[in-house]
């Protein structure tokens, strides 16, 4: 107990690595994720084809394929082009390419997500905003935003729980977060059971809380329905 109180501040330091590369991979995720959607709803064939191939091979390659593809092959790509330009090489940040990739891969979940949503509006409420003469701005924020989170924040929900397990797998490219801090702290001390319970309750800790906060956030939004 005494070398887990000693370890307690580097584990807390991975935590907050943990949670916020989940928090920016999210916000990295809705982006793509509703650019996406909007390219297979309204866009041409050429965004359709676009996002259509995006969401079809990000989501069938594992994460860990596409976080270390992300990383070295995005590593190669970053020094080639600053050799080209006579600069010396230049080194990825591992957090950059942790939430760069995981926000990639579940940028692709997103856009299904947003599309499901936006396809679950009655046609009826778009039609009636249209024979109000409602501009197409007015449209989306007062017809079809708060019906589209409405009918999306389930699947935003599980999305996100699954994104907050996922980033584990950035400590196999060597990032300090929580799960790589603790089993180098279990190797160290010859006790990597302990510390892996530490992970294990501090990511039931998160979802538990996350889960708890998205289904106020359901209830709320259902009012009046």
């Amino acid at each position: 107990m005494n070398s887990l109180a000693g370890a307690a501040p580097l584990l807390l330091q991975g935590l907050w690595v943990t949670i916020s590369v989940a928090v920016l991979a999210l916000a990295l995720a809705t982006l793509l994720g509703a650019l996406s959607a909007a390219a297979k709803i309204g866009g041409g064939p050429v965004a359709r084809g676009a996002a259509a191939a995006y969401t079809t091979v990000i989501r069938g390659i594992p994460d860990l394929v596409t976080m270390l593809i992300v990383y070295f092959a995005g590593q190669r790509l970053i020094n080639g082009l600053a050799q080209s330009v006579g600069l010396e090489g230049i080194e990825i940040s591992l957090y950059g390419a942790g939430v760069l990739s995981i926000g990639f891969i579940y940028g692709a979940y997103m856009t299904e997500t947003f599309r499901g949503a936006y396809l679950a509006i009655p046609r009826g409420q778009l039609e009636a905003a249209t024979a109000l003469g409602l501009s197409r701005r007015r449209t989306l924020l007062r017809v079809i935003a708060p019906q589209l989170m409405r009918f999306a924040l389930p699947g935003y929900a599980n999305i996100w729980q699954v994104l907050v397990k996922s980033t584990a797998v950035v400590s196999v490219i060597g990032l300090a977060d929580l799960v790589g801090l603790a089993l180098k702290i279990g190797r160290r001390e010859r006790d990597p059971f302990t510390y892996l319970i530490v992970v294990l309750i501090a990511y039931l800790l998160i979802t538990s809380v996350s889960g708890w906060l998205f289904q106020r956030a359901e209830r709320r939004l259902a009012r009046g329905t």
